[in-house]
C-alpha cells in the first residue's frame, strides 16, 4: 500500500479512536509539506472541528501523536496552526528506494483492458506541417505514450483533410503554372512542393483581385454595398471572400476543378492523387523525424458523408429539425444558437462528417475514449458533435474529449500560410539541430566522436529543446516559441534535463570502474533533507502519470522532470557522494542517482524525448 493511503487510514482510525466518529479514507486531506517546515505530508485537521470540538491546532497534536504511536511508517510530527506536519521513517525511505531500483517498469501501470483513440496531426494536404502542427502533433504523441503507460491499449490515428477547395487551389496553380514540374525536378520535398503552389495560388489570386478592383465592376459593386463613410480600401479589405465567390475567374476554376471532384472525373481524381501522393510522401519524413507514428489513417475524402445516416436517424428521434434539404439542430443550451449539419444544397459539413467519423471509429475499434487533439478556435464545433452525440444516446458520446490547444506564435509574431511566412516543421526542426550544433561546437564539446554521432547527439539535443519548450506549457495556453532560448542549456529546458541525465550517466560509469558495493545502500540511515526531498518526488511519479493522463497534460510530466534535475543538480553540489561519509552512505547516493536518472529519461520518453549519452 503506499504511503498516501497508509496515512489516510491512520488518520481514520484515529477520528474513530479519539473522538468516535466515522470518516472515509477518501475524505482525509493530505497535501505534501510545504518547503518551509519539516515534513514530508500534512494532514489538514480543520474538517474535524466540528466532532472533536477542539480548536484546529489541539485536534492536529492529537492527530500527530495517535499516528506516530500506531503507523510505524511516520517518525515524528509538528504542528502550525491547524495543520499536522509528518515526518516520514528513513526506513520507508531506503526501503522504497530498495524496491523501485529493482522495478524496471517503474511508473507504467498494469494493463487496464481499456482502450483510447488518440486523433493527432490531421492535417490538409495542401501545404506542409507547420509550428503550429508541431504543437499538436506533440501533444497527441505525448497523451498517447502517457496513456501507455497508465495501462490503456492506445490506437494512434489521424484524419487526413485530403479534399475541399484548398487542396483544389493548389492543383489549380500546378495545373496553371507547374508546367509538369516534380518534388524531384524541384529537388524539394512533396508536401514543401504543393504547398509551393498553394501560396502561388495566393499571390496570383491576389494580383487578379488588385486588378479587378479598378475596374468599372468593382467601383459598382463599391457604390451598391459600401457601409456608411467606408472608403474603398477597407471595403475591398473586407470583401476578398465574396470576390473568390462571385468575380474570380481564378476562383471559378477552383470551384469548378472541386465539382469535377466529387463527380468523380477521372483526370481530376488523378491529378489529385497524385499531388496528395507526394504530400504523403513528405509527411511521412517528417513524421518519422519527429519520432512519431499512427496505427491507422482516416480521410476526409473516405468520410465527409458518413455522417448522412446519423443525421436520417437523428431526424427520426427529433434530435434535428429539418427546412427543405437543410438540416439543423438547436444547441441554445451551450449557447450556440443552431447548428446546420446538412446545407440547404444537400452537401455535408464538418460536423457531419465528424458524427460519421466518431461512430466509425466506435464500430472498428470500441474504444472507452476518443481524444480530439484540435486548436481551441475549433471548441464550439467539438461541444456541437459531442452534445448531438449524446442527444442520440450514442454509447460512446461521454468518452469524447476535445484537447484544446492554444496558438503557438514566434518572437517575430503570427503566422500565415497562404502567404507563405507560416514555419514548417521540417525548417524548424532543422533551425534547433543547426542550434544545438553551433552550441556545441562554441564549447568545443564532443570533438573526440565520431561525426555520425555527434550528429545524433546534436539532432537528440535540438528535439529536446523543440519538443520540450512546447510541451511544458499548459496545452490551453497560447505560447511563444523562441529557437534560441529552447536550446539553452540552463533553465526550464529540454537541454537542461538531458544534461542531468548525462551527469547522472557519467557519475554510474564511475561507480561501474570504483566497483561501488550497492547491495550497502539499504544499510544507510541518516537521510538528508534533500535526500528525503528528491525520493519524496521519485515516490510521486507513478501518481504524477495517471494524473497526468487524465487531465491530458503532458506540461505537469515536463515539469516534474525540470524539477527533479534541478533538485538532482542541487544534491550533487550539497552532499557529497563519492565522498561520502561512509560507504554506506556512498552506495544510498549512487542509487539514488541511478533512480533520478531512470525516472528522468522515463518521463522525459512521455515527452517523446530521447537521452543522449553525451553533451
Amino acid at each position: 500500500m503506499n504511503i498516501v493511503k497508509i496515512i489516510q487510514e491512520g488518520v481514520v482510525d484515529a477520528v474513530k479512536h479519539l473522538y468516535d466518529s466515522e470518516i472515509t479514507a477518501e475524505s482525509v486531506a493530505l497535501n505534501t509539506t510545504r518547503s518551509e517546515f519539516e515534513g514530508d505530508y500534512t494532514v489538514v485537521a480543520f474538517a474535524y472541528a466540528r466532532v472533536a470540538r477542539k480548536k484546529p491546532e489541539a485536534i492536529a497534536e492529537d492527530l500527530g501523536q495517535y499516528l506516530v504511536e500506531n503507523v510505524e511508517q511516520i517518525e515524528k510530527f509538528n504542528v502550525v496552526k491547524g495543520f499536522c506536519n509528518l515526518v516520514i521513517s528513513n526506513k520507508f525511505w531506503v526501503n522504497f528506494l530498495a524496491d523501485a531500483t529493482k522495478n524496471e517498469a517503474y511508473g507504467t501501470h498494469p494493463a487496464t483492458g481499456k482502450k483510447v483513440m488518440v486523433e493527432f496531426s490531421s492535417p490538409n494536404t495542401n501545404k506542409p506541417l507547420h509550428l503550429g502542427h508541431i504543437r499538436n502533433i506533440l501533444l497527441g504523441w505525448s497523451v498517447n505514450k502517457m496513456f501507455q503507460a497508465a495501462g490503456y491499449e492506445v490506437i494512434k490515428t489521424q484524419i487526413v483533410n485530403d479534399r475541399g477547395i484548398a487542396v483544389c487551389k493548389s492543383m489549380l496553380a500546378w495545373q496553371l503554372f507547374g508546367n509538369g514540374e516534380t518534388p524531384t525536378d524541384a529537388g524539394i520535398k512533396g508536401d514543401h512542393f504543393v504547398g509551393k503552389y498553394y501560396v502561388k495560388f495566393a499571390n496570383e489570386l491576389k494580383t487578379e483581385y488588385a486588378a479587378w478592383q479598378i475596374t468599372d465592376v468593382a467601383k459598382s459593386v463599391f457604390t451598391e454595398k459600401k457601409k456608411d463613410e467606408q472608403d474603398e480600401a477597407a471595403f475591398f479589405a473586407a470583401y476578398k471572400n465574396d470576390y473568390f465567390n462571385e468575380y474570380s475567374k481564378l476562383g471559378a476554376q477552383a470551384k469548378e476543378l472541386l465539382l469535377k471532384w466529387e463527380a468523380n472525373d477521372e483526370a481530376t481524381r488523378a491529378l489529385w492523387a497524385k499531388m496528395n501522393g507526394w504530400v504523403y510522401e513528405g509527411y511521412n519524413e517528417t513524421y518519422e523525424n519527429l519520432g512519431v507514428d499512427f496505427d491507422t489513417l482516416y480521410y476526409e475524402s473516405n468520410t465527409y458523408l458518413l455522417g448522412k445516416e446519423i443525421i436520417a436517424e437523428g431526424l427520426e428521434k427529433d434530435v434535428f429539425t429539418q427546412d427543405g434539404k437543410r438540416i439543423m439542430v438547436e444547441l441554445e443550451n451551450l449557447g450556440l444558437g443552431t447548428k446546420t449539419v446538412i446545407k440547404s444544397d444537400g452537401t455535408s459539413t464538418y460536423t457531419s462528417q465528424d458524427l460519421g467519423t466518431a461512430q466509425k471509429r466506435w464500430n472498428d475499434y470500441g474504444t472507452e475514449r476518443m481524444v480530439y487533439v484540435v486548436g481551441d478556435e475549433q471548441i464550439a464545433h467539438f461541444q456541437g458533435v459531442f452534445e448531438i452525440l449524446k442527444r442520440m444516446g450514442e454509447p460512446y458520446a461521454d468518452g469524447l474529449f476535445h484537447l484544446a490547444y492554444g496558438m503557438v506564435d514566434l518572437p517575430t509574431g503570427k503566422m500565415k500560410s497562404r502567404e507563405g511566412t507560416v514555419v514548417d516543421a521540417d525548417d524548424l526542426m532543422k533551425e534547433v539541430i543547426d542550434e544545438a550544433r553551433n552550441n556545441a561546437q562554441e564549447r568545443g564539446e564532443l570533438v573526440d566522436l565520431p561525426e555520425a554521432e555527434k550528429e545524433d547527439i546534436y539532432r537528440k539535443i535540438g528535439l529536446a529543446a523543440l519538443k520540450y519548450f512546447i510541451l511544458k506549457v499548459a496545452a490551453q495556453k497560447r505560447m511563444v516559441f523562441d529557437p534560441k532560448e529552447s536550446v539553452d542549456t540552463q533553465g526550464n529546458t529540454g537541454p537542461y534535463i538531458q544534461y542531468s541525465f548525462v551527469r547522472i550517466t557519467g557519475i554510474l560509469k564511475r561507480a561501474a570502474k570504483e566497483n561501488v558495493d550497492f547491495s550497502k545502500a539499504t544499510q544507510y540511515t541518516d537521510l538528508q533533507p534533500l535526500e528525503k526531498e528528491i525520493l519524496n518526488q521519485l515516490y510521486q511519479y507513478p501518481g504524477l502519470v495517471l494524473q497526468a493522463a487524465e487531465q491530458y497534460e503532458p506540461s505537469l510530466i515536463a515539469n516534474f522532470c525540470y524539477a527533479l534535475a534541478k533538485n538532482y543538480s542541487k544534491f550533487w553540489h550539497d552532499v557529497s557522494v563519492f565522498n561520502a561519509e561512509t560507504e554506506e552512505a556512498k552506495a544510498f547516493r549512487l542509487t539514488l542517482s541511478k533512480m533520478v536518472g531512470n525516472v528522468i529519461e522515463k518521463g522525459m520518453d512521455l515527452l517523446g524525448i530521447e537521452m543522449p549519452g553525451r553533451m
